[in-house]
């Protein structure tokens, strides 16, 4: 296993549910009939897809091996990409709060909810495109044998457990799901 190959499939799945997200938005915006549970969904896959099974590789083993071979996680682009993934949280947090206003009976909520959605797809896509074309390659070229070894190594532990849990399938389809609703 190549575990920044991987990574970079990843990506590809992630930037779907972005154009799913914007999709949603733009739904919102038109005024057009939009399932807001369906929002509860996107924040669940940016959770534990996004954050908690991707995000969870580069934080715990991607960048603490690169930091422990070249002393970059207090500052630079690794630095970058943490503060990055919290921007993202943030977010998705911001979301599910203007999700509840609006069930709420608040229907300026749907500001917010446009706002942080396109926010965070905005700084997705920027961010996947920054690691895919900067931090996996440096990785990729840079890393001793020995470390590019560990991060396959972990990372296949890490796909195993989720593969037990249908991680990867679940998210799967539910991408698939939402793709089918906005198209």
């Amino acid at each position: 296993m190549n575990a920044i190959e991987l990574m970079i499939e990843e990506h590809k799945n992630i930037k779907r549910m972005l154009k799913v997200i914007r999709g949603y938005c733009y739904k919102v915006l038109k005024n057009e009939n939009v399932d807001y549970n369906d929002f509860y969904k996107i924040i669940d896959f940016v959770r534990n897809y996004a954050d908690k099974h991707h995000h969870s590789k580069e934080e715990n083993i991607l960048f603490t091996i690169m930091d422990r071979q070249f002393n970059m996680i207090k500052s630079g682009p690794i630095m970058g990409m943490l503060i990055e993934h919290d921007m993202g949280r943030l977010y998705m947090q911001n979301l599910e709060n203007a999700l509840k206003e609006l069930e709420g009976g608040n229907e300026e909520a749907k500001l917010d909810i446009i706002a942080n959605a396109i926010s965070y797809t905005d700084l997705l896509n920027r961010h996947i495109d920054k690691e895919d074309s900067t931090i996996y390659k440096f990785a990729d070229r840079s890393l001793s044998e020995e470390n590019k070894k560990e991060l396959n190594d972990k990372s296949k532990e890490i796909e195993n457990i989720a593969k037990d849990n249908s991680v990867q399938d679940r998210y799967i389809k539910l991408i698939e799901e939402l793709e089918s609703k906005i198209i």
